[in-house]
This record gives structure tokens, sequence and C-alpha cells, in this order.
């Protein structure tokens, strides 16, 4: 609590509430004119005659208790003689003899050498003219009661206002001072957690952007070139999984230390992100800067880092970016640091990028602009298709499966593999959107045509998302009907990555009823332990080893060794990019199950069981999905007269995406 003075008579009645009532010097009627409405007795007499007419002993008692309880002094400040008094509590507010008080002088000479400001700064250095009114202030400071060179300090709050003379200079203050210690202790918690990463005692990220802005600007006024590094702790994850996050948070404390001692003095450091440290380089050009990461990379080159449990070497790769002319502001400086330290972590060891405009980084940014526009328009607006491609039995050369593949409208209307796609997509993030299309529209298929046979490729990184498969088997434990005809593809290299997780998801989808592939099988190194843990149904060998296998002997005494282990674990085998009868009759003298390629049919997106399904049986309405009833009862009122093989897609997709979007909630 802080009581706050509104009026001179206000003020004087406050100056003598610690204990007895003692007179200050009252103010002169120069500047202290009486006021509309105010009682002219109330201006005459001393301070205190004029109390005693408006306030009673009663009153009085409790007001002064009331300050008393919250811990405050009242004072009043007499400039031209630079005497204050105090109330009668102020000596033990301020664990100060009351003799050490008396004067503007004698009291700032209790203050602290390093206050940033004082009472006096704030009265006598005030900027703002009194108009009648006094001028306000309010001020923190540490109080030193044994005089400047004492150990004990108090931490005060000051707030009081200040009247001018005749002059219009300060000529008498009047205010408040208040023990603080406890909310300053906790304000510089608060101010260090903002400013400062706990752990290295660092300046954090924040308050390294602010520092590396103001670095730019005056980089560009002084037209003297400054460099920012970023410099990162290679094999923190594995000292993370090797020993604990605990020996992990040692070595990046050792680092920062090493770092901050080999940095010179006004160059700021900060713990940048967990494993990383950034650094201002002031006045530095590349030369300089070169000099000075060689510096950064011998800290951790120089010896172990000692820990709790034993030794641990930390490796670093730095990227730096000369400033101003390679960035203006501190957000482009710190992105195109970060792609230089990328660009360093390539290196086997001790990297160190300074970045430079690439016209390839460029060119890329602005197809994947582009991409990612295309991907999300394509899904808002409906314009993935399915194109099918046939697989045939590699003795009757009958058609037994079709493969999936997605396909784009462009905005043309004309349609284009979209295989181009999916790595933009997996890197920008997208590409559950896509396979979350591709099965659905899968599906959807197999619900309309009964007598389709399907594979779909699944990519790595949905492969092994839970929410993706979770909506996947909703759908399919809803369509049981479906699961024999449905083979899903995912790629060797994606299996391997997490053996584990691919295990699960494998094992998931066979109970299900599906059957699971392994897509461009043969491009990894799957050993014979791990294909048994996988427990797949099909190798789908990788097409780049099949094409053209009459010109190259090498490869076709690999696919004939791939041919023969699928044999040995009973797995069936597709051959892909198969083109010519050649290599055909190749691989079915050596074994092969399947074969696809376009020596047997381009993906097309026309249906191949049109006629098919235009001659099964309908279900009866009963029987019929809610969703999908609903559609066509929707399509038969609108007229609808669409084929019957669309019509029957499209219900069966309207009742996918309302499957979906259950799964999504």
């Amino acid at each position: 609590m802080s009581l706050a003075f509104s009026s001179p008579i206000s003020i004087v009645k406050l100056g003598a509430l610690g204990g007895q009532l003692s007179e200050s010097p009252s103010r002169s009627p120069a500047h202290d004119p009486a006021r509309p409405g105010e009682e002219r007795d109330l201006a005459q007499g001393t301070p205190v005659e004029s109390l005693a007419r408006v306030i009673s002993a009663e009153e009085l008692e409790r007001v002064r208790k009331a300050v008393l309880a919250v811990g405050e002094a009242a004072y009043h400040w007499v400039i031209e003689s630079d005497e204050i008094f105090w109330s009668a509590n102020a000596p033990e507010i301020l664990h100060c003899a009351a003799g050490r008080l008396t004067t503007g002088r004698a009291y700032a000479a209790l203050l602290d050498t390093d206050n940033f400001t004082t009472r006096y700064d704030a009265v006598m250095r005030s900027v703002y003219k009194d108009e009648g009114e006094g001028i306000p202030y309010q001020i923190e400071y540490l109080f030193r009661p044994g005089g400047k060179d004492g150990k004990t300090a108090y931490w005060l709050e000051d707030t009081g206002r200040w009247y001018a003379g005749a002059d219009g200079r300060p000529a008498e203050a009047f205010g408040i001072v208040r023990r603080i210690d406890d909310r300053h202790s906790r304000d510089q918690q608060l101010n260090f957690l903002g400013n400062c990463d706990p752990l290295t005692g660092m300046m954090n990220r924040g308050r390294m952007a602010e520092a590396l802005e103001e670095a730019i600007i005056a980089a560009d006024r002084e037209g003297v070139s400054r460099a920012f590094v970023i410099a990162g702790i290679n094999n923190l994850a594995v000292v993370n999984d090797a020993y604990g996050f605990e020996v992990a948070d040692e070595v990046i404390i050792a680092v920062g230390r090493r770092l901050k001692n080999v940095v010179r003095a006004g160059d700021p450091i900060a713990r940048y992100s967990g494993s990383k440290f950034a650094i201002i380089l002031n006045n530095c050009n590349e030369e300089e800067l070169r000099h000075a990461a060689e510096r950064f990379l011998e800290v951790a080159r120089e010896s172990v880092i000692e820990t709790e449990h034993g030794p641990v070497w930390a490796m670093l790769s730095i990227g730096a970016i000369i400033l101003p002319g390679h960035a203006a502001d501190a957000n482009t400086a710190m992105a195109r640091t970060e792609e230089a330290l990328t660009e360093a972590k390539r290196v086997p060891s001790d990297g160190f990028i300074i970045y430079k405009p690439s016209q390839r980084l460029i060119s890329e940014r602005s197809i994947n602009a582009r991409s990612a526009h295309e991907i999300v328009a394509c899904l808002k607006e409906d314009r993935f298709k399915m194109a099918f491609q046939p697989i045939v039995d590699a003795t009757s050369l009958e058609v037994v499966m079709h493969e999936a593949l997605l396909r784009m409208a462009d905005e043309h209307g004309d349609m284009i593999a979209a295989a181009h796609l999916i790595p933009i997509a997996e890197k920008l993030g997208l590409v559950r959107l896509i396979d979350r299309t591709v099965a659905q529209l899968t599906v959807s298929t197999l619900l309309a045509y009964p007598k389709a046979n399907l594979t779909f490729n699944v990519s790595g990184i949905t492969a092994t998302d839970p929410r993706w498969f979770g909506q996947l088997t909703e759908i399919l434990k809803t369509h049981r009907e479906v699961t024999p005809r449905l083979t899903v593809e995912i790629t060797e290299t994606v299996a391997l990555g997490d053996l584990d997780e691919t295990v699960r998801f494998t094992g998931a989808l066979r109970d299900l009823g599906c059957r699971v592939a392994i897509d461009d099988f043969g491009a990894g190194y799957t050993s014979f332990r791990n294909l048994k843990a996988l427990n797949v149904d099909i190798l789908k060998l990788d097409g780049s080893f099949c094409a053209h296998l009459t010109e190259n002997p090498e490869n076709q005494y690999f696919v004939r060794s791939l041919i023969d282990m699928a044999r040995k674990f009973e797995l069936k085998t597709i051959a892909e990019w198969v083109e010519t009868p050649e290599d055909a009759a190749f691989l079915r003298q050596w074994g092969a199950d399947y074969l696809q390629g376009n020596l047997f049919g381009k993906a097309s997106l026309d249906i191949p069981w049109s006629a098919e399904a235009a001659a099964a049986p309908e279900k009866p309405a009963s029987q019929e999905e809610p969703a999908t009833f609903a559609a066509k009862g929707k399509a038969q009122a609108d007229g609808d007269d669409e084929e019957p093989d669309i019509s029957r897609l499209r219900l069966a997709i309207d009742a996918l995406n309302a499957q979906f979007r259950k799964g999504r909630g």
C-alpha cells in the first residue's frame, strides 16, 4: 500500500502520522493559493492548528496505525534549506538513527553508489513543469543505513510529489518510502528469467535477438561490419541417449563456460537454444571471423569434459554471417546463420561455414513455395485423383491387382503425376495430408468396386504417425470386407529406420486382414533377421535393378539373388519397371511371382472395373452406410445423371469422408 498526497492539508496530516504531531514549515501563500471551494481557515495558522480543526484524535490514530502497519515512512523535504522532516516511525522503518536522516545531503550519503537514480535526480533533474498540482515521481534505490560502505542494504520504493516555488524550480517534496526487498527480489528473478538462460546464466535467445537488432542498426549507421555466429554441439543427442539429461546439461554448461572465456570483452554471448550458443562479434570482418571461429572450435578440441559419469567429448559446428551486408534485420540474420550451421554440420568434424547467397537455395525455396501452394490448392479443390497401373501374374500374364498412384489436375485441368510433390511435401510437413487423401481414395475405390484389388504406398513420415494410422484402422475396421483386397506398401529404408515401430505397424495391418509389401526392396540393407521380424507378405523389387536386365549382368545376378531369398522366406515378389519381353522372360524364369511395368500397361485414370461394377448387384438400401445412403439419396433427388461407375465412386468417397472426419475428431 502507498499513500498518495492530493492536497497540502493532507500532506501535513501525513507528515506527523508516525507518532507525535511535529510541525514542518508551512507552505507559503505564494505557492499554496486557496483553491475554489476550499475553506480559507484551513490555509490560516500553523499546519497542526489546521489539522486539529479537520480531524479528530481518534481518526488520526487510526490512520497512524495504518501507516505503521504497511511499513511506510512519510517525509517533507524543504529543498532551499535541504531539511527533511520525517514521520516519527522513519528510524524504525529504515533501521537508521534519526540524526542521519535530517538533510537531503545526509540521506544521499546512505544510498548505494550503483543506484541508477536518486530522489535528488527525480526532483531536481525533472523535465516536467509544475502547473500548481505538483509533479509525481516514483523511484527505487538501494539504501545502506550504515553508509555507502555498510554491509546491510535494503531496497526502498520512494513515491512522492514535488512542488515548485515562485521561480518555477522545485521548492519542496512530500513523499513516502517503504521497504520492497521481497518484491524487488521477485522482480529481479523475473527479469533474470526473462533475459537469461537459467542453466548457463547467459542471456537467452530473446535478449540476444534484441542485441542483434541493435548491432545491425549500429553497423549500418557506423559503416563497420559485425558478425553473428551460432555454434552447435553436434553430439549432444548422443550424450543424452548414452548418459542422460543431467550429463548433457554438464556438457552444455562446460562448453558455454569455455566459449565465454575466449569471447572478447564486450561481445555478447547467449544460449541460443538447447544445444546452440550465439555470439555477436563487434567490429569484425571476414578474416577476423575465421580466426574467431577457430578459437571457438578449439574449446571443444582442447580437452574432454569431465562429468559425474566420466569424460565426455563435445564436437562443435559453426555457422556465421557478416552484417549488415547479408541481413538487414535480426530475424533474417538468425535464419541465414542457421542455414550456414546446417551446411557446417554436413562436414565430418569442426565444420565452419559463412553464409553466402545461393541461387540454388533461392530457386529451391521458390519451388517449395509454389509446390506448397499447389498441394494445398489441390487438397482444397479436390484435384487429386487416382490412376491405376496393372500388376500381372508372371506366368499367366493375367491382371491380378493394380497399384493406386496419385495424380493431380493442374490449373488447366490436365492430369499430371504427383510423385515430384512427395519429397517437397515431406519437407514442408504436408505429406500426411496427401497420404490421407491417397488412403481415402484407395479404400473408397475398393468399396465401390468389389472386384478391385489394390496396393498403395505410404510415405516414411506417415508410416509411423499414430494419428494417421488410427484414422486408417478406424476406416478398415468399419469396412473389413475390403481388407483382403488391400496391400499397403512401405519403402525398405523407412522399414529399417525404426524397426520396432515398423513391426507394430505391419502387425496391426495384418491383423486387420491387409497385406503388407516392402517397396523398393534391394535399395536398403535388410538382413535376414530383420526381414523375418518385419513379417510382411510381398517384396517389391526396386525397379532400378529390374529395368534393362538383358543389358546388365550384375543386376541379373542381384535380382536373381533377391528372388531366391524371398522364396526362402515364402514371400511373394513383384518386379517393377518391366519394359521389354526379354526382361519379363528373365524374371519369370527366375521365379518372380508378379510383374509390373509399361510392358503390361501404363498407369491410367480409366477405371478398369467399370463393366464389372456395373454388372455387380447393388447392396440393399438397409445395408448401405448411412453417409453413403444419404449422399445417394441427395444425388437422386438432384437428378444426378453421372455414369454408374463415377456415381458409385463418389458415394463411397462421401462415406469415407465422414469416417475420416469422425476419426480426426
